[in-house]
């Protein structure tokens, strides 16, 4: 009798954690920075490539002018994709990326993101007032809400449409979302409703 009734437990417990998984309707994820985390990875790959950008920027600019350049242009052409490795980086710092996943219905959820970008992090990066401006206007026009249908298979989320199709992986409790920017770059969003 007590090993029945532990069976009914286990069952019981397993298909409420299936259907906890399944029942995403009213639930909301949020992450207030999902890029804080990665930002050393991605100044590991600026510093990374830093050599072969100027290794393609000196062939590009010899076989623009038909000739190998001079130290001097070499050194030139180095500082400015150092300067700009330099400014790229400091957009990196000086964004916030926060993001919400809510689950509207069975079928359709909402993704907000909001940016944000630091004035003192770029000034102090050296980049000038025109270029901050022109970040910020460019931010302020890209859309912060997304809607989209979803289909859930597993523990997998499967939003967007067709060639813009991605996924985000729910955990085995439901308290988080998990997903990628790109292949190097995860970010993970927690349950806050």
């Amino acid at each position: 009798m007590k090993r029945l009734f532990s069976c009914i437990v286990l069952a019981v417990c397993f298909a409420a954690s299936i259907s906890a998984q399944k029942d995403l309707v009213g639930r909301v994820y949020h992450h207030p920075d999902i890029m804080a985390g990665e930002m050393k990875n991605i100044q590991k790959e600026l510093s990374s490539d830093i050599d072969a950008d100027i290794k393609k920027e000196v062939a590009e600019a010899e076989k623009k002018k038909g000739r190998k350049l001079t130290a001097e242009e070499k050194a030139e052409l180095k500082k400015e994709t150092e300067e700009a490795q330099k400014q790229a980086q400091a957009i990196l710092y000086g964004m916030k990326v926060a993001v919400t996943v809510t689950f509207k219905s069975e079928k359709d959820m909402a993704m907000q993101t909001k940016m944000k970008v630091d004035d003192e992090a770029l000034k102090k990066a050296g980049i000038g007032w025109a270029k901050r401006n022109a970040l910020k206007a460019a931010i302020a026009v890209m859309p912060s809400t997304e809607k989209m249908q979803y289909i859930v298979k597993g523990n997998l989320v499967i939003y967007g449409e067709g060639k813009d199709r991605d996924t985000l992986t729910l955990s085995s409790d439901g308290k988080y979302l998990y997903g990628k920017l790109d292949k190097s770059t995860n970010f993970k969003l927690t349950r806050t409703k």
